[in-house]
């Protein structure tokens, strides 16, 4: 069964990534690198203070940093635990798929799926009682988990633990803040 399920895994990538064209490789090669989101990011930290004025916006904006440290201490021990080759690394997949990168590390599970999803959460189980857009913030860890597909460094199962990873990260950090904030 796990002999099907990787190759099922192998199969989407390969197919997923194949749909790629080269007029489109700059912008998800823009839209991979963390760096790009800058931006969105200090909008995130903006929204945060705007609607939870004070302590309350200290507490979570720090109890986010601690669940973003966390994830991330997660994730890179999952790596070295898993050591599963990214598949620009993998012999077998690597002359099927485009590989726009060549980054070193092991691949499960996805850092930028973990990170994004917990982040996007986060901020969403903050700001929904104000402002009921903030769904919208999903749309970034899309567009950038969907990047690592592209650009050859992730498997589906990667991405797909990665961001389950994240959301029960952020729904946690979340569930034990809830405890806190009242007496704020």
């Amino acid at each position: 069964m796990l002999k099907t399920f990787k190759e099922w895994d192998e199969n989407l990538l390969i197919y997923l990534n194949n749909l790629g064209t080269d007029s489109y490789d700059s912008f998800w090669v823009f839209s991979t690198q963390i760096e790009s989101w800058t931006a969105l990011f200090l909008f995130f930290s903006l929204l945060i203070f705007y609607y939870l004025k004070k302590k309350k916006g200290l507490l979570v904006y720090g109890s986010a940093l601690l669940m973003l440290f966390l994830t991330l201490l997660l994730t890179d021990t999952t790596k070295a635990l898993v050591e599963r080759l990214r598949p620009n690394n993998t012999p077998e997949i690597v002359n099927l798929i485009r590989v726009l990168q060549y980054p070193e590390t092991y691949s499960f599970f996805s850092g930028h799926a973990s990170t994004s999803f917990a982040i996007t959460t986060f901020l969403v189980l903050a700001i929904r009682p104000f402002n009921r857009w903030i769904y919208l913030a999903y749309l970034w860890p899309l567009v950038f988990v969907s990047s690592r597909i592209y650009v050859g460094v992730h498997y589906p199962s990667d991405i797909l633990i990665g961001a389950l990873v994240g959301t029960l990260m952020a729904i946690s950090i979340w569930a034990l803040l809830q405890r806190v904030i009242p007496r704020v």
